[in-house]
């Protein structure tokens, strides 16, 4: 329940966006930037970094979505306004920028929660999150002759 309220306040209107992912198409736009920017990338390339980020003794990463129509996947970090994540498939959500979420217990269509919010509002380091999206893209870039990619 305090992963609903903490992403539905995000919300112009919380109780809509609660309404919503009950009774409508299960989905919310909500806005980045005041609670929360996130980082698009490639499902590859997001899913094996979200794998980097499991580690032992680490903390649990922060909300991360996947949206399988769109073969990416997003992560939830702080506000940056400066929005200085820069790279070849990547993209940046921030402040004027709309993320479209299911609610943090189900999946609705074609997004669902990988990682979902627990309601303390933890998200995603960006000096963790840069270090494994590098180590990952390291990998993919090894790979990618053996995969025929």
């Amino acid at each position: 329940m305090r992963g609903v309220e903490w992403l539905a306040a995000a919300a112009v209107d919380p109780r809509s966006c609660a309404w919503q992912w009950d009774h409508g198409e299960g989905i919310a736009l909500l806005e980045a930037g005041r609670f929360w920017d996130v980082l698009s990338v490639p499902d590859r390339l997001g899913l094996l970094t979200l794998d980097l980020l499991w580690r032992p003794g680490a903390p649990v990463p922060g909300p991360t979505l996947v949206d399988t129509a769109a073969g990416r996947v997003g992560f939830f970090l702080p506000p940056d306004p400066s929005g200085g994540w820069a790279g070849s498939g990547l993209r940046y959500a921030t402040k004027g920028a709309w993320v479209a979420v299911p609610p943090p217990y189900r999946p609705a269509r074609f997004l669902e929660w990988l990682v979902p919010p627990d309601g303390t509002g933890a998200l995603h380091s960006p000096g963790a999150l840069e270090g494994a999206l590098r180590q990952a893209t390291g990998s993919l870039t090894v790979l990618a002759p053996l995969c025929g990619r």
